[in-house]
């Protein structure tokens, strides 16, 4: 069947901000779709808060709508645009919650809107584990023994029934939340309460647990003809009880049988047929490894996280291909596009192997629990595409950046105790994989390793291989002439994934050294390409990776070189984390598209995350997924001889290689090594701590008090001297790691052992810490003589909450204009004297009136994309000009701002992060972010925190006020007094009750959570719904046993409002505004603007 022509307009609907679950693969999704839409002529709107992403950039769609996603909103927009169909399936749970509510609430029908794709009925039978049960029967494939149940008594009955230990999963909801394995009746208490209230429709699953069952995944693809076909399997490193999310998965299957392998396809099949599903699905399977038993655990009938790795690994770009079934094609009438021969249903085929593996910041945060469940909890993952097993677990490794070698070779402090290994090996942790390693080194049997652990004994034996290299390379000697068993030996250990780096630490010899004599011995990696179908037919595309398995390049370096083709390479931004994610890939991604916007031949990207729009293999010339460290680095400059190397785009990772490249260009003369844009010393004076803060003296720019520290009694004695608070500043870090807040002399000494682990190669600084000062930041670009500052941003917060956690605005709403006057002088002193070409950041705090640089960064940083869109100015399409050696345009520098507000909003993720206590600080706890664009300040912040998934009670309700100390007390009363004038019932326990009554404000009096017994107490009033919103101040973290009771109670309040889904407010300068935003928009109708629309107000759009 043709494209159905009826649809002239369809509305995308995104995922929302990035949270554990549901991360940047919805921006490559998203970003396919309208891709495909596009070129069919369709007019697109996309409604996505998301400001981070590319999807978002007003190119790519026609109508972009920054605005949360729910059915108030969604509604709006389809009133207002009139769009013909609705696609559900590219913005993961989001999307599917908000379209079956919409159906629900006859929207749909309303404005008569079809569903594109897979049909509403079909997301239910997926979603309501009840009718899943049902669908699943249907199609002749088994289930685990199960109950759904909407209440507690009902719950009670099903366990009573169902036994112990049972799995607990929630409906509607993503990555697993809520869900686990449930072994009594206390930890099912606590679980079944908090699932009801996580679910949409307030509804569990209860079914017997089949852990250490092989979890297996199946991505399926299906047409509006029935014609259906695999598109990959992929086997999950972990037994059934982990969430796929937290574990290794490797495609192609490598431990199934033929027999099993077709018996779980052809069950796929029947489940997509069954399901009338339209476009793409990922089924997950339990396999018994014993018998052929097997049971389906969900169907995801979305666009999904294994969906994107599914795509990266074969090449195959289902997000694209789903698309356009959605509006009418079939799988014969669409061409692969990589072989550009074959229809889009041949299924693909691998002669390469590929592994995921999750990236975790549980260190991150305090009370945090880190073991391995069927939540997930993990921030990110990569993807390490090699032709042996052990060769692709170690370069995952190293990706993760996370300062591991690889599998061996690393600094990890060991369990000593044999029976606590043991218990690790049953209970995983985020560092499950290195405790195997343990395990094996420390004599325990595979046997025994499998039974406590049931990680395939195929897995195991290959990570023995592992180790059993290292053995022989620690008694190999390379000082002396090699003969060919050493070079034997070497050569495997490349093939088996040892890096030049983990060789040398094993043999205790010099890294650069290793590199050198491999190159002498002829021992260098090969250049291979994607291409779907195992070479059966020739490829067309520049997708590749590089192998010392192999004996030949795929390109003809030879040739291109001869044709003196100009190449620049882009570094990309590796793994999502805290601290570097979807933001850091639109810098990347928007850098390259203005380098090849200016004539080059090739611009190459450097990038190994599966979820990233960098890694679409055609939104490049050539794609190299894999590693971005100094060795691979240089293995590709050395093959492709670019004129240079962009590392200003990526984030952290990328910046951090640019001394390592410049000392090994200039140590060995390497002319096609050159760094483009600011050059890499001027980089190490802004990240290295002490020559930043020499550099700002020099130039009489204000600054905290300082000392780069040598010892630790030299850090104790500036701290007397300058008095508490100090803040310890590690150099090359990102999002804050390590960096602390220091009280007390007790707490800066277990600091300063924490960031000489963090950053043991460059120097830490202590600072004077402020208290309350304003935070205020600046995105901008220089081109060495000129200096664009994209805009002035202010924080909300005070300084103290690391910025990546900050609510901001633009333009700023408190700030004077002779501070911005300093700030802008500043900037473009700072800007100048470090010589900078291409993009930088600069962060400042106001104390009395004063200006103080906090810091400086010299590469594309986390608020460029919200910046750039509420400009109007494209920041990394300018910088990308500036680093190739144009000039800043002169109409550009001083732009009006635009009549509208825009304010980024963070996004938590404690939900997901059991026991974590949700409190901020200088290190960075956020997930993602979004950004809206409102008529004024009150407009776009209630708006931003709507679409961050804060329900914020506009129209009143019960309020609990929790604030520690007589000082915030005293500053709480004139924000309790106006939600008691706009006839809010506030809640507090007896110390703030008495201290608004004596302002004349009414409290509800309510005991502690330690006051068991005691009623109404606040643990029973978070439980059954009592309370609306929860206002929390915390104390300032201190070591004083008096206020430890306080701290404690202070703590679960914030938890258990995280845990029963109670909007929480942490900061007083961020409650203020909102108290007054309440206040305001209750007087206004609902308005909705498109990015486009205001942009159309604007003096001059730079995109």
């Amino acid at each position: 069947m043709p494209l159905d022509r009826s649809i002239k307009k369809a509305l995308v609907v995104g995922s929302g901000g990035i949270r554990i679950g549901q991360a940047g693969e919805f921006d490559y999704s998203g970003s396919q779709v309208l891709k495909a839409l596009k070129e069919e002529g369709i007019e697109t709107i996309l409604i996505n808060p998301n400001i981070a992403t590319i999807q978002t950039d007003p190119q790519l769609s026609d109508h972009v709508y920054l605005l949360p996603i729910n059915v108030k909103y969604v509604e709006e927009v389809i009133k207002k645009e009139k769009p013909d169909g609705i696609l559900l399936s590219f913005g993961g749970q989001t999307a599917l919650n908000v379209g079956v509510e919409l159906k629900e609430a006859g929207i749909l029908e309303k404005y008569n809107v079809r569903v594109l794709g897979t049909p509403i009925e079909a997301i239910e039978a997926t979603e309501d584990r009840d009718l899943f049960v049902k669908a699943m029967e249907s199609s002749e494939v088994k289930v685990c023994k199960s109950q759904a149940v909407s209440s507690y008594t009902d719950a009670l009955k099903a366990v009573e029934e169902i036994g112990f230990p049972c799995m607990l999963r929630v409906a509607y909801t993503l990555g697993g939340r809520g869900s686990g394995i449930v072994n009594n009746m206390k930890e099912f208490e606590r679980m079944a309460k908090k699932g009801l209230a996580q679910s949409r429709i307030n509804q569990i699953l209860i079914e017997e647990s089949i852990w250490g069952w092989k979890e297996i995944e199946y991505e399926v693809v299906r047409d509006s003809e029935d014609n259906c076909f695999i598109n990959c399997n992929m086997e999950n490193f972990d037994p059934v009880g982990i969430h796929t999310g937290e574990s290794l998965v490797i495609s192609p299957s490598q431990t199934l049988t033929n027999e099993e392998y077709q018996m779980l396809r052809s069950a796929s099949i029947r489940v997509i047929r069954n399901l009338g599903i339209i476009g793409e699905c990922n089924i997950q399977y339990g396999l018994d490894p014993f018998s052929k038993e097997f049971r389906a655990i969900e169907v995801n009938a979305r666009l999904s996280r294994s969906s994107a790795l599914a795509s990266k690994a074969t090449g195959y770009p289902l997000a694209y291909i789903a698309a356009k079934l959605a509006i009418g094609y079939t799988l014969p009438e669409l061409k692969n596009k990589i072989t550009g021969i074959t229809t889009a249903c041949f299924e693909p085929a691998l002669d390469y192997l590929v592994l995921k593996f999750p990236r975790w910041d549980l260190i991150k945060f305090q009370k945090v629990d880190r073991r391995l469940g069927s939540q997930m909890k993990s921030v990110g993952e990569v993807m390490a595409i090699g032709r042996t097993f052990e060769e692709v677990l170690q370069k995952a490794i190293r990706m993760l950046d996370i300062g591991m070698k690889g599998f061996v070779a690393n600094d990890l402090e060991e369990i000593e105790d044999i029976n606590e290994l043991k218990y690790a090996l049953r209970n995983p942790t985020d560092l499950r994989v290195f405790r195997i390693a343990e395990a094996i080194k420390r004599g325990i049997s595979i046997d025994e390793i499998y039974r406590l652990s049931r990680v395939d004994k195929w897995f195991l034996h290959k990570l023995k291989n592992i180790i059993d290299i290292e053995r022989n390379i620690e008694s190999l000697d390379l000082l002396e002439s090699p003969d060919s068993e050493k070079i034997y030996l070497l050569e495997r250990a490349k093939r088996y994934g040892f890096s030049d780096g983990q060789i040398g630490k094993i043999m205790g010899i010099n890294t650069i050294f290793v590199r050198q004599l491999r190159k002498k011995l002829g021992i260098h990696p090969y250049v291979k390409r994607i291409d779907t179908l195992a070479a059966e037919w020739p490829a067309i595309t520049n997708y590749l990776y590089l192998t010392y398995s192999a004996t030949e390049h795929d390109i003809d370096f030879q040739q291109e070189n001869n044709s003196n083709l100009r190449k620049v390479i882009v570094l990309g931004s590796g793994t999502y984390r805290i601290g570097a994610s979807v933001e850091f890939d639109w810098g990347s991604v928007n850098c390259l598209w203005g380098i090849k916007r200016l004539g080059v031949d090739q611009a190459i990207m450097i990038n190994y995350n599966p979820e990233t729009v960098s890694t679409d293999y055609d939104v490049s010339d050539k794609l190299y997924f894999d590693e971005i460290s100094g060795e691979r680095v240089l293995d590709i400059c050395e093959l492709e001889k670019a004129e240079g190397i962009v590392v200003s785009a990526g984030g952290q990772i990328a910046n951090n290689l640019a001394a390592k490249i410049t000392k090994y260009s200039e140590f060995f003369r390497k002319t096609n090594l050159k760094i483009l844009g600011t050059h890499g010393s001027r980089i190490d004076m802004a990240e290295d701590r002490s020559k930043f803060s020499a550099l700002l003296d020099q130039l009489n720019i204000k600054q905290p008090q300082w000392s780069a520290l040598t010892d630790k009694e030299e850090a104790l004695n500036f701290a007397k001297n300058v008095s508490y608070p100090v803040l310890v500043r590690p150099s090359y870090v990102l999002s804050g790691a390590a960096m602390r807040v220091c009280y007390d002399e007790t707490t800066l000494r277990d600091t300063l052992d924490l960031a000489a682990s963090v950053s043991r190669e460059y120097p830490i600084v202590i600072t004077k810490f402020f208290t309350n000062a304003r935070e205020i930041e600046c995105d901008g670009i220089c081109d060495g003589s000129n200096v664009l500052i994209g805009a002035i941003v202010e924080h909300i917060e005070n300084a103290g909450i690391h910025s990546g956690d900050a609510t901001m605005t633009i333009p700023p709403q408190t700030v004077s204009e002779d501070v911005i006057s300093v700030i802008e002088e500043n900037t473009k002193k700072i800007a100048l004297a470090l010589k900078i070409r291409g993009p930088f950041n600069v962060q400042y705090m106001i104390k009395n009136g004063d200006v103080y640089v906090i810091e400086c960064n010299l590469r594309s940083s986390r608020s460029m994309p919200y910046v750039s869109k509420i400009r109007g100015i494209n920041l990394m399409r300018l910088a990308a000009e500036v680093i190739m050696g144009n000039k800043i345009p002169e109409r550009l520098l001083d732009l009006p701002y635009g009549n509208y507000v825009g304010i980024k909003a963070p996004m938590f993720s404690f939900l997901r992060l059991d026991k974590a206590d949700f409190r901020l600080g200088v290190e960075m706890a956020s997930t993602g972010e979004i950004g809206i664009i409102g008529e004024d300040f009150q407009d776009a912040l209630i708006k931003a925190l709507e679409a961050t998934e804060m329900r914020i009670p506009v129209e009143g309700g019960n309020v609990l006020i929790s604030v520690g100390g007589e000082e915030l007390k005293k500053q709480i009363i004139p924000l309790a007094m106006k939600l008691k004038d706009m006839g809010f019932t506030i809640f507090a326990t007896e110390a703030t009750a008495l201290a608004l009554k004596n302002s004349g404000i009414y409290a509800v009096r309510l005991y502690k959570i330690h006051e068991a017994g005691m009623e109404p107490n606040i643990m029973g009033c978070l439980q059954n719904g009592a309370i609306d919103l929860v206002i929390n101040i915390p104390m300032p973290t201190t070591v004083e046993e008096k206020f430890a009771t306080i701290i404690e109670d202070e703590y679960k309040i914030r938890r258990m409002a995280v845990d029963y889904n109670i909007p929480v407010i942490i900061n007083l300068q961020l409650a203020r505004a909102i108290v007054d935003a309440i206040k305001d928009v209750r007087k206004k109708e609902v308005e909705i603007k498109s990015l486009n629309e205001y942009h159309k107000t604007l003096k001059e759009i730079y995109w």
